[in-house]
């Protein structure tokens, strides 16, 4: 890949992470996320507003101005996902991504957001119908709940119960159909008119089995009235069924995330963070050639904006923020480090390591000079600036005293 396509491609990739959901660290991407929602609630709010004949008489051409405009953004930001589908849907073949994007519930939201608006300029005929199609905008609010754990939570539940759900739904459905075909045969007689077929009873069975219960198609007759009361009694019941269902997933997913957090108190990892220098040995390498040590845990890869899952074949580059996570020592031994800094008129200043006059309860663990971090040996000569950092029983005057 020549350098011009790489180039292209970075900013391919840079403009996926502006789109999706962005972490609080890219303010770009972030800002983004409150912008297209700002937009989607005023697109609303103005098809909401436009049906008040008042207003729109009063406003009606600067509601279909911003009409206009935001419906134009949908369409730009529908572009913008066509453009990068390979990095939204994770996908390394494009034609693929792009059509998994297409076809997703999403793909198709995002896509009736702006076309029924364009539409009757080319098919005047079927601007009515157009216009219906444009409500359909409104699932554009979905991707709001992306933004917020709290209401993330419902989607999570719906998915987390969907069979379940689907399953109450048939029972409902055949219930309908029994319950539509049983008053057919008992109330055709009487009321040909209102019972003409097996299908006519359809909408008395939803408004009884869903308890809504308009009146507007009732049983006249003894066996009939008998039978729709039954039937009321098993429409409470079955209306409950998907009720408890959900209750039940959020009861579920509480549960969930307060044992997570106490889990995770209880666990009290600690992690660092750190940044990959051109000249670290880990750059290049994948995560499973790490080989780091029994309890470490490289739990994240910061680049770019993006936050990367460090599977095995995870490459390491330059510039990289690594998040390491370790649990703590078993053992409940306390480690008293100390911490000096090196004088001009120190006497440790400019002496090799080897020749320091040092006790032997103390060990010299490791000096920092500038930005670099050095594992003492003998032949380490020690300058002023120097911070060392000591493990020792003995009390150094100037010493900075913690605990590990």
């Amino acid at each position: 890949m020549d350098k011009r396509r790489l180039k292209i491609e970075q900013y391919r990739k840079r403009v996926a992470c502006v789109i999706e959901i962005g972490s609080n660290d890219d303010w770009l991407s972030r800002g983004y996320d409150f912008f297209i929602t700002a937009v989607i609630l005023v697109n609303l709010a103005v098809s909401v507003m436009s049906t008040f004949s008042g207003l729109n008489e009063a406003y009606g051409r600067t509601f279909d101005a911003i009409e206009g405009v935001t419906t134009a953004l949908f369409a730009v930001d529908y572009a913008l996902r066509l453009l990068t589908a390979r990095y939204i849907v994770r996908d390394e073949n494009e034609a693929r991504a792009v059509v998994k994007y297409v076809t997703s519930f999403t793909g198709v939201v995002d896509l009736l957001s702006f076309l029924p608006y364009y539409l009757p300029v080319f098919f005047p005929a079927g601007a009515v119908a157009f216009r219906m199609f444009r409500v359909v905008r409104v699932f554009r609010l979905f991707r709001i709940t992306a933004y917020y754990d709290s209401l993330n939570a419902i989607a999570e539940v719906l998915t987390g119960k969907k069979q379940q759900l689907l399953s109450s739904v048939f029972i409902i459905l055949v219930l309908m159909l029994a319950s539509s075909l049983c008053m057919y045969s008992v109330e055709h007689e009487a009321q040909p008119d209102v019972f003409e077929n097996a299908f006519s009873g359809i909408w008395w069975s939803v408004s009884t089995l869903l308890t809504v219960g308009y009146g507007d198609i009732y049983p006249i007759t003894t066996l009939g009235r008998a039978l729709g009361a039954i039937i009321t009694f098993l429409g409470v019941g079955m209306v409950a069924i998907p009720t408890g269902i959900i209750s039940a997933g959020f009861v579920e997913q509480y549960a969930s995330v307060q044992t997570s957090a106490t889990v995770a108190r209880e666990q009290d990892i600690s992690f660092i963070k750190f940044r990959l220098g051109a000249n670290d040995a880990w750059v290049g390498k994948k995560v499973m050639d790490l080989h780091l040590p029994h309890g470490v845990i490289l739990t994240a890869v910061h680049r770019d904006g993006e936050v990367l899952v460090p599977r095995g074949d995870v490459v390491l580059m330059d510039g990289d923020t690594l998040i390491l996570g370790a649990e703590p020592a078993r053992d409940k031994t306390t480690v008293n480090l100390k911490e000096i800094v090196l004088l001009e008129k120190s006497p440790w200043n400019g002496q090799l390591v080897r020749d320091l006059d040092i006790s032997r309860q103390t060990i010299l663990v490791m000096v920092k000079r500038g930005s670099s971090v050095i594992i003492p040996k003998g032949s380490t000569r020690l300058k002023a600036g120097d911070r060392l950092l000591l493990h020792t029983k003995v009390n150094l005057p100037g010493g900075k005293e913690f605990r590990v």
